[in-house]
């Protein structure tokens, strides 16, 4: 953990001094190196048990793979940057890249924590380079606006979260993670014990998000620069469904009874998001849209209880990080070349941009969940699993996957077939650096299909 840590923390000074010549090639080339190297962390034995164990930190069947993905995305995120990054001063730059890297360091602690105190301080740390990127280099006027909500929702939902950890620590007298799995369960029937459960879910549930806490996301992510959605979407929403499953090991008694109106509105999102993303005429506001959908899944399937419930979440956590991040590099590639998100604007790039229509065809099935794509098994994974809460679950899950069909293909059908209109016909052929990204994107993808184990959490116990 160290190693990782130490490494990912001298990426600042080596952003601040690198030579303005090199300083993107050296910080990605760094970058590079430590996710190669955190992928030593998928080596641990498959299982409950701990590892890599220290005072502070500590990995598992269910951190590992987001750790991995974490660190995996940086690099990713300064190669798709450069681009947008070209005609800001150097100062600037170096400050990017040093929040790049800051974040990277607060994801790392807070999905290797084993305190819940230290696991809160860095899901509260990450608000403050996410806020500085969207509300600094974000696209639009509207970015404070989006900053503001990003902000408020955030923390109004945390509050709660903190009250609920201080009086778990004054009844147990701990709140290691380490020890509260080995603490006796108690009774909690008393309105005060309901209240003290929803105050430990409300901030993940806001985070994820589920629908109706969601208003914030379309905002952030619309505005946000290239770095900011992909960072968001791959990672950022996944500490709210990492959280849920930690903290809802220790609320087992009440979970039956309380979970039934969080599972509804969560299958309700997907359907109401789908139908959303069916007339959208922005494309990031589409894919963002399509986050709240699969998120709100797997709400579902974590709230169910079951084994089989908690590895579809992973699996599907997993997937949709790096499809999610690949749409968004998609969209951004057609931004900076049309300076506009309007779908109707930049219809029939096929004919201008083929291999990037390759690009586009495999990011829009892995959205839909194609067979043998992780995503079609996280989603197999979570329906049974929801089945199995109660039949009827199957109507609504199975008219949301077709809607995300839907959606997924008209994304695609708008964006890359059609008449090429006038404004578009000479733009900038796709480059070298853009193929790049996109294939480290979606080859991990396509391993897992080999290797599924990988990211099965904690399905052994």
């Amino acid at each position: 953990m160290l190693k990782i840590l130490v490494s990912t923390a001298m990426l600042i000074p080596t952003a601040l001094t690198a030579p303005s010549k090199w300083l993107w090639p050296t910080t990605l080339a760094q970058s590079l190196v430590i996710a190669v190297l955190s992928l030593m962390w998928l080596k641990t034995p498959a299982g409950t048990d701990w590892s890599n164990l220290n005072t502070i930190t500590a990995t598992d069947g269910l951190s590992t793979p987001l750790l991995v993905l974490t660190c995996w995305l940086l690099p990713l995120m300064i190669l798709a940057s450069q681009n947008h990054m070209l005609l800001e001063p150097l100062l600037r730059q170096r400050a990017f890249i040093s929040l790049l890297t800051s974040l990277q360091i607060f994801l790392v602690l807070a999905f290797s924590a084993t305190e819940f105190l230290l696991f809160y301080v860095m899901f509260e740390a990450t608000l403050i380079p996410t806020l500085i990127l969207i509300t600094r280099w974000g696209n639009q006027m509207e970015r404070l606006n989006a900053g503001t909500y990003f902000l408020f929702y955030t923390l109004a939902g945390s509050l709660p979260l903190l009250i609920a950890l201080l009086l778990l620590q004054n009844h147990t007298g701990t709140i290691s993670l380490l020890m509260l799995q080995h603490m006796p369960y108690t009774q909690l029937m008393t309105t005060a014990d309901k209240m003290w459960w929803a105050g430990c879910l409300l901030a993940f549930l806001v985070k994820m998000p589920l629908y109706g806490m969601h208003l914030w996301l379309p905002k952030a992510h619309v505005e946000a620069p290239i770095a900011g959605s992909m960072v968001l979407a791959a990672v950022l929403l996944k500490l709210g469904g990492y959280g849920m499953m930690r903290m809802l090991i220790l609320l087992e008694p009440l979970t039956k009874e309380l979970s039934y109106s969080f599972i509804i509105l969560a299958l309700w999102g997907i359907i109401m998001t789908g139908l959303v993303c069916l007339r959208q005429t922005d494309l990031k506001s589409l894919i963002a849209y399509s986050s709240v959908g699969h998120m709100g899944l797997v709400a579902g399937g974590i709230l169910t209880q079951t084994p089989w419930g908690l590895t579809g979440a992973l699996i599907l956590m997993i997937a949709h990080g790096l499809t999610s991040s690949t749409l968004f590099c998609l969209a951004n590639t057609n931004y900076e070349r049309t300076h506009s998100r309007t779908v109707l604007l930049i219809q029939g790039l096929q004919m201008l941009l083929p291999l990037m229509t390759t690009w586009w065809l495999m990011a829009s099935l892995a959205n839909l969940a194609l067979p043998p794509l992780p995503n079609l098994v996280g989603e197999l994974i979570i329906i049974i699993s929801l089945f199995n809460w109660s039949m009827w679950t199957i109507m609504i899950t199975g008219t949301g996957t077709l809607i995300a069909a839907a959606y997924s293909l008209y994304m695609f059908l708008m964006t890359q077939q059609g008449h090429t209109p006038t404004h578009i016909t000479s733009i900038d052929p796709s480059h070298t650096r853009e193929h790049l990204l996109i294939i480290l994107h979606l080859l991990p993808l396509l391993l897992l299909i080999t290797k599924p184990e990988l990211v099965w959490g904690w399905i052994t116990c």
